[in-house]
C-alpha cells in the first residue's frame, strides 16, 4: 500500500513540474492573464453557488449563502491584493542599496485542504501559486473531497481555456492518511490549513512548511464600546457559516458595568442566554467525555444544537450563549469550540481583562488572534503590547475581518500564520509573498563606513 501511494503521488508530482515547465517563460502579463481567468471563473455566481450547496451537502457542516459569500469575497479580495504585484523576473531595485531582487517558483505546493473551508481554501491557495509559476497538489480531508474536487476542476477548465497545462493544479480524488503524507513527503513546500495534528504532520515531514495554528479568538468589550454596533459585528462573526471560521468570536470578556446591556443587544440578535441547568445539558450533548468537540454537532445551526441539547426557546435563535468564571480543560467553553457557541466572561477593571485573555490564549489559540470594542486608545494599545497573537481586529467581526476584509488592511488570505507562540514559522497572512523564492542580487555602492561615534555615541579607545 505504501509503494502504491508513493507511486500515485510520484506521477502527480511529475505532471506537476512537466507543467510547470510549459510556463516557465511566461511573462507577467502571461501569468496574470491565468490568474485572471482562474479568479473569474471562481467567483461566476452559478459556480460559487453550486460550489457551496455541496459543500453544505457532502459535509453537513456551515451554511449555503455564507459559504458562496466566502468564495466570492475571498477570491475577489486575493486577486485585488495580488493582480498588480510582480511575481516574475526582477521585481524591485534599490539604487540607493544596490539591491536587485528576482522572484523565482518556490516548486510544487502540497495544498492541504480542511473540511470546514472546502470550497474557498483552493482558489485562494491556487492563486497565489499561479501568480508565481508554481503548482499545486491538493489534498483535500475526505469528508468534503466532493466539494474541493469540482473547485479544482472548474479552475482546471480555466486555466485550459487560457491555454496553460490543467495539471498546473491537481487534486487527489480519493484522500487518505498516507497520501497526504506522501503529499508532504514529495512536493516542494506544504501549506497545511487544518486541525493541529495535521499541522505538526507538515512541520515534520521535513519538506518547508506553512502552517496555522488552532484558534480560540477572544474579544473584549469594555465600557467605551458602541454597545449597539458591537452586538451587531459579535453577532455577525459568530454566526457566519455556522462559527466555520478559526477566527470567529469564541470568547467575550466583557466590562461588568455594560454586561446586561450587551447582553440585551445580542439577544435582539438572535441570541440565546442559557441558564445554568441549561448549560449542563448543552454541555452533555456538546462535549464528548467532557471536552472534545461533538463532530456532529459543530459548525450546525443554534436550532440542531440546542434540539440535541433538549433545549426548549420561545423564538427564533441564531447562537448560544453560555456563562463562563473559568478557563482550563475542566471549563470546556474556554476553548474552540466551531460552533454558533459563545462564551462570556465578566470583568471589573481593565488589567483584568488584559488577565483572562492571557489566559484563554495560553489555554488555547496562542499566536492566533483576539479582538477588542473599544475608542479608548490606552486599552486597545494595552492590549496591542499585552497578547500573544498574529492579529488584533479592532471595533470589527472577528472570522470577516483578520483574514482580509475590504474595510481594514489585512491581506485576504485562508491561511493565517500563528509565529512560533502557535508553532508557526511566520506571524503573517500567508499570501503570495510565501510562494515566491526570492533572489537578492548586489551591486557595489560607495561605502559609507560610519565612525565609532555614529555607532556608539562615543569614541572607541
Amino acid at each position: 500500500m505504501a509503494e502504491k501511494a508513493q507511486k500515485q503521488i510520484a506521477e502527480m508530482v511529475g505532471k506537476a513540474r512537466a507543467a510547470m515547465a510549459e510556463i516557465k517563460d511566461y511573462s507577467q502579463a502571461e501569468i496574470d492573464e491565468l490568474c485572471r481567468q482562474l479568479a473569474l471563473a471562481s467567483v461566476q455566481e452559478n459556480t460559487a453557488q453550486e460550489i457551496a450547496d455541496l459543500a453544505v451537502e457532502e459535509t453537513k457542516m456551515g451554511e449555503k449563502n455564507d459559504k458562496k459569500m466566502k468564495i466570492t469575497k475571498k477570491v475577489r479580495g486575493a486577486w485585488a491584493d495580488i493582480k498588480d504585484q510582480k511575481s516574475v523576473g526582477k521585481i524591485s531595485e534599490n539604487k540607493k542599496t544596490g539591491i536587485v531582487k528576482f522572484a523565482k517558483p518556490v516548486g510544487v505546493i502540497g495544498g492541504i485542504v480542511p473540511c470546514t473551508n472546502p470550497e474557498a481554501t483552493p482558489p485562494v491557495k491556487a492563486l497565489f501559486a499561479i501568480k508565481g509559476r508554481n503548482a499545486v497538489i491538493f489534498s483535500p480531508h475526505p469528508r468534503s473531497k466532493k466539494t474541493s474536487t469540482l473547485m479544482v476542476n472548474v479552475m482546471r477548465k480555466a486555466l485550459e481555456k487560457a491555454g496553460a497545462p490543467a495539471d498546473l493544479l491537481q487534486i487527489v480524488e480519493e484522500p487518505s492518511l498516507e497520501l497526504t503524507n506522501e503529499i508532504m513527503r514529495q512536493v516542494d513546500l506544504v501549506v497545511a490549513t487544518g486541525g493541529g495534528s495535521m499541522v505538526k504532520a507538515a512541520y515534520s515531514s521535513g519538506t518547508p512548511a506553512y502552517g496555522v495554528g488552532p484558534g480560540n479568538a477572544s474579544i473584549i468589550v469594555d465600557e467605551t464600546a458602541d454597545i449597539v454596533d458591537a452586538a451587531e459585528k459579535i453577532m455577525k462573526g459568530k454566526t457566519f457559516d455556522h462559527g466555520t471560521s478559526c477566527s470567529t468570536e469564541n470568547s467575550l470578556v466583557v466590562e461588568a458595568s455594560i454586561y446586561d446591556q450587551l447582553m440585551a443587544e445580542l439577544a435582539k440578535r438572535g441570541g440565546y442566554l442559557t441558564t445554568a441547568a441549561e448549560k449542563e445539558k448543552l454541555t452533555a450533548a456538546f462535549f464528548v467525555e467532557g471536552y472534545h468537540l461533538n463532530k456532529g454537532l459543530i459548525c450546525r445551526p443554534a436550532k440542531v444544537i440546542a434540539d440535541a441539547a433538549g433545549l426548549k426557546t420561545d423564538r427564533e435563535v441564531k447562537f448560544l450563549i453560555v456563562e463562563e468564571d473559568g478557563v482550563g480543560k475542566e471549563h470546556p467553553y474556554s476553548g474552540e469550540k466551531l460552533s454558533v457557541i459563545l462564551t462570556v466572561y465578566k470583568y471589573s477593571g481593565f488589567e483584568n481583562a488584559l488577565d483572562r485573555v492571557e489566559e484563554i490564549l495560553n489555554f488555547q489559540g496562542l499566536g492566533h488572534s483576539c479582538g477588542i470594542h473599544s475608542f479608548n486608545e490606552e486599552h486597545i494599545n494595552a492590549l496591542g503590547e499585552r497578547a500573544n497573537v498574529s492579529r488584533i481586529m479592532v471595533r470589527q467581526s472577528q472570522s470577516y475581518a483578520n483574514s482580509g476584509n475590504w474595510d481594514n488592511g489585512m491581506p485576504f488570505t485562508l491561511s493565517l500564520g500563528c509565529g512560533t507562540w502557535g508553532g508557526n514559522i511566520t506571524t503573517e497572512n500567508i499570501t503570495l509573498k510565501h510562494f515566491l523564492n526570492v533572489t537578492w542580487l548586489a551591486k557595489p555602492i560607495k561605502a559609507e563606513l560610519p565612525s565609532d561615534l555614529e555607532l556608539f555615541g562615543e569614541e572607541v579607545k
